[in-house]
């Protein structure tokens, strides 16, 4: 719990309503601008002294749903209640966005990119939004699955067959990267999210999962250098380049190959005509 910065937080939200936003008449006695503090605590259907004591950074923790309540009596947009309750010592779960609909901005850029990109966008937990042709055909259909399995970090440690796109001698390397991946947004958004959903049916799954998450592995940097198998263009080793929506729930990623290389033939290659016989 961050006291300070949580009071901090509280005070510019209160100045910057006025008694008319949220129903309540100004008077002819109030001197200066924004809620009072009483007005605030009345809101949120709390004591003065309560809603006080937080502001001024004494008491126990605000429970959740007092946190809540205050969002709500401070008008607190969808993004503010999360800062709020993070600030509070709350994770804040993860958002299925259920509908599997690109964010707006993404989806300009997606629809931009040259025709013969290896590209894709997927959530933080690896679930296919929108792919390339050649995505696809390099990394396989991952609009396919449903569920737990539409997640990439799920699938990697409960279904053989999507290693198979890796050399062998990768398969550890990857999975290390998986299982920190998802030990990041596990910490984010809670045990009560879709990555805590993956981490509490994983460890009866996989056996190397349960070994990896017990030791804590922590992300490295972004997209690292991949090889991939194709099964006729052979090893490709890529580079991928990755650019993070504003929310951070979406990322787009795309695989390149060093010009001039032969890895960058090859990849050319397998486009949407396939590999030359």
């Amino acid at each position: 719990m961050q006291r300070a910065r949580l009071a901090e937080f509280l005070r510019t939200r209160r100045a910057a309503l006025q008694p008319e936003d949220v129903g309540l008449p100004r008077g002819s006695r109030r001197r200066t601008g924004g809620l009072r503090r009483e007005e605030v605590a009345a809101l949120s259907a709390m004591s003065t002294d309560y809603y006080s004591r937080i502001e001024q950074q004494r008491g126990p923790q605000p429970s959740e749903q007092m946190l809540t309540a205050i969002a709500r009596a401070l008008r607190l947009t969808t993004e503010e209640r999360d800062h709020l309750l993070r600030l509070g010592g709350y994770a804040v779960g993860f958002r299925l966005n259920l509908s599997r609909e690109v964010n707006p901005g993404m989806e300009r850029i997606f629809e931009n990119l040259p025709g013969d990109a290896a590209a894709l966008v997927v959530t933080d937990l690896g679930e296919t939004l929108r792919q390339t042709p050649l995505a696809r055909e390099l990394l396989g259909d991952g609009l396919a699955y449903d569920g737990l399995s539409a997640s990439l970090h799920f699938r990697w440690f409960d279904d053989p067959a999507v290693r198979e796109i890796h050399p062998v001698e990768d398969h550890a390397t990857v999975g290390r990267e998986l299982a920190a991946d998802l030990q990041r947004v596990y910490t984010r958004d809670g045990e009560r999210s879709r990555a805590g959903e993956i981490v509490r049916a994983l460890p009866a799954r996989s056996a190397e999962f349960a070994a990896l998450w017990r030791e804590h592995p922590v992300a490295g940097p972004s997209c690292a250098r991949k090889r991939f198998r194709h099964p006729e263009a052979g090893l490709l080793e890529l580079h991928c380049q990755i650019l993070v929506d504003p929310d951070q729930t979406q990322s787009l990623l795309v695989y390149t190959a060093t010009p001039g290389s032969e890895a960058a033939d090859r990849l050319s290659s397998i486009g949407l005509h396939g590999w030359p016989n």
